[in-house]
């Protein structure tokens, strides 16, 4: 497994990311999406994972994703030591993901990377109207 996301939620998306841009000494995210009601940014902290900032999570919240190369094999293992699935795999733009939930209550997101550059290609596209560029 290895840390990809750190899936911020926030209050206003612009404001947040407007903080973690500073904090990695950028002034432009990665990429940055509306769509389907959603705000949705990622900062680049230079190392290790990018900070996903995103409205429609719980302000506050903060969910590590985690990307592994089977997810079933990666959920059966966490279930096996006492993790529980969170819902069913959901479709993210880069591979399909599921939630767990430790035996404390930790929640973690485990992501199957089939496209592993879907989105930094989405935002190139001077097509895609979701984007938001500054």
């Amino acid at each position: 497994m290895e840390l990809r996301y750190l899936y911020v939620g926030a209050d206003d998306t612009e404001v947040e990311l407007e903080a973690w841009l500073a904090a990695a000494g950028t002034a432009l995210p990665r990429w940055r999406f509306q769509a389907f009601g959603a705000d949705v940014a990622a900062a680049d902290m230079g190392s290790g994972p990018a900070v996903l900032v995103a409205d429609h999570r719980p302000s506050g919240s903060v969910l590590p994703i985690y990307a592994v190369e089977d997810l079933d094999v990666s959920r059966a293992t966490l279930e096996a030591a006492g993790w529980r699935s969170e819902g069913p795999a959901a479709g993210t733009p880069e591979g399909p993901t599921i939630v767990l939930r430790s035996p404390s209550g930790i929640e973690v997101a485990l992501l199957r990377l089939d496209r592993p550059t879907a989105m930094e290609a989405a935002f190139a596209d001077p097509g895609n109207d979701r984007r938001v560029t500054r």
